[in-house]
């Protein structure tokens, strides 16, 4: 028998009133410092540093003024560190959106368990400019629309006015755990992808870049995208073709020899490497058929009362990606369907293989979570419709291609649902109506 408990979050004022100007919208959640950030109606942010639950009304919280209209938290990881760490990352319109304002936030490992503003290293790339004053500027126009998505060690950036997806890499200068006073981070641009279609979603997990696309995702290598000048026997200090990551497949640890020299160095150390490449970003375009790159489309469906023509016409966005595993993608689309995404690479070369499977129906999902965990056999996924109810499914089955599902749990809620974001694979919080609660199943 499922259990489920549930709790309303007392949220400090002036945050619990649904009138306020400062009214909760939207959620992230971090798991690694179990921090939460809370995007307001005011386009502020505030920043929850190592939650515990009952969550308490004097929580103390970094205030991150406006304007921000994107946000990601991002896990830093070296050879010589064992223990990550997490930068809080804010996007936002600068000089009435013709530059975006990127802001760092750091969460200190001394003990004290808080965020501070980041100290950061620019290189010397066009495009990319810090101002102390109010922190790293980029040179693309910010109109209605910004996505920012972050993982280890990089994160994508989405312009919709620039039709432009841009990735970077953030590293640590200086590399300790003795103190995090003096630790500063080099931000550097990888890559530009120019767009010439629109992206409605945005994923970067793992080694992969994942973007909704009309009909389907296009699926990049993140090898491909970040890897820089051929170079023989250089020190990358750990880079495995420029990515730093976890054990799944990014990295292998230790120092190492490599043909591919990540634009940059961005090695974590203070040591220069045996030779020098220039900073420059690698720059790619949506459509093109290059290696490390595949588009892949959803499986064609019949819609009830059209023709077949009409509904092969239709066209469907990918409007949430969440990663599930090192190469599995759970993908929603505009019409409530759920699709899981398998990406492979050959060992030899840099061919990419994807396919697409649709899950089957539970409901018509207007939102999803999920809780990346690589170690649990249960594959659960929180799924709404966008209402009062939410459903907590097992797609462990239809994940490797039978098609059962089960149903864990259904849950109905007061408020409607907002948001909602698992803090674990049996937990969530969900968003209502200016209105925080916790559930968890057991």
């Amino acid at each position: 028998m499922v259990v489920c408990q549930a709790s309303k979050i007392h949220l400090p004022t002036p945050f619990a009133s649904p009138s306020s100007s400062k009214t909760p919208t939207s959620l992230l959640f971090e798991p690694h410092s179990f921090s939460l950030a809370l995007s307001h109606s005011d386009s502020s942010l505030s920043l929850f540093p190592s939650i515990s639950f009952p969550f308490s009304s004097t929580q103390k919280s970094l205030s991150i003024p406006p304007p921000s209209s994107s946000s990601t938290f991002l896990l830093l990881k070296t050879q010589k560190s064992p223990n990550p760490r997490v930068l809080f990352v804010v996007a936002g319109p600068y000089k009435g959106g013709s530059k975006v304002l990127l802001r760092f936030f750091l969460y200190r490992n001394d003990g004290s368990k808080a965020f501070e503003k980041a100290k950061v290293v620019v290189s010397k790339q066009k495009g990319i400019e810090f101002d102390d004053k109010v922190g790293v500027l980029i040179d693309v126009s910010h109109g209605l629309k910004l996505i920012i998505s972050g993982s280890v060690n990089f994160f994508a950036l989405y312009s919709v006015s620039s039709s432009k997806v841009l990735i970077f890499g953030v590293n640590l200068v200086v590399d300790t755990d003795e103190s995090d006073d003096g630790i500063a981070f080099k931000l550097m641009k990888f890559a530009v992808i120019d767009c010439l279609k629109p992206v409605f979603s945005i994923s970067i997990s793992f080694e992969w870049l994942v973007l909704g696309e009309e009909n389907g995702v296009k699926v990049w290598s993140l090898r491909e995208l970040v890897k820089g000048k051929k170079v023989k026997k250089v020190k990358n200090y750990g880079l495995s073709n420029g990515v730093i990551g976890d054990n799944n497949g990014v990295s292998n640890g230790g120092s190492s020899t490599s043909e591919i020299v990540s634009n940059g160095h961005l090695d974590g150390k203070i040591e220069k490497p045996s030779v020098s490449v220039k900073p420059r970003s690698g720059k790619h375009r949506q459509e093109s058929a290059e290696p490390g790159a595949c588009f892949v489309p959803f499986e064609p469906k019949e819609v009830k009362g059209l023709t077949s023509a009409k509904a092969s016409s239709m066209s469907l966005k990918a409007i949430s990606i969440q990663p599930l595993s090192s190469k599995r993608f759970l993908i929603l689309d505009t019409v409530g369907d759920l699709f899981v995404l398998h990406v492979t690479d050959k060992t030899v070369g840099s061919d990419v293989t994807c396919y697409m499977r649709q899950l089957p129906h539970v409901m018509k999902v207007q939102m999803m979570a999920v809780f990346p965990d690589i170690s649990s056999r249960r594959q659960t996924v929180w799924i709404s419709d966008g209402h009062h109810s939410m459903h907590v499914v097992d797609i462990s089955s239809a994940v490797n291609e039978t098609d059962k599902r089960e149903i864990v749990q259904a849950i109905f809620t007061s408020e409607k649902i907002q948001d909602m974001i698992p803090t674990a694979a049996n937990s969530i919080l969900i968003l209502g109506q200016g209105s925080l609660y916790a559930y968890a199943i057991s």
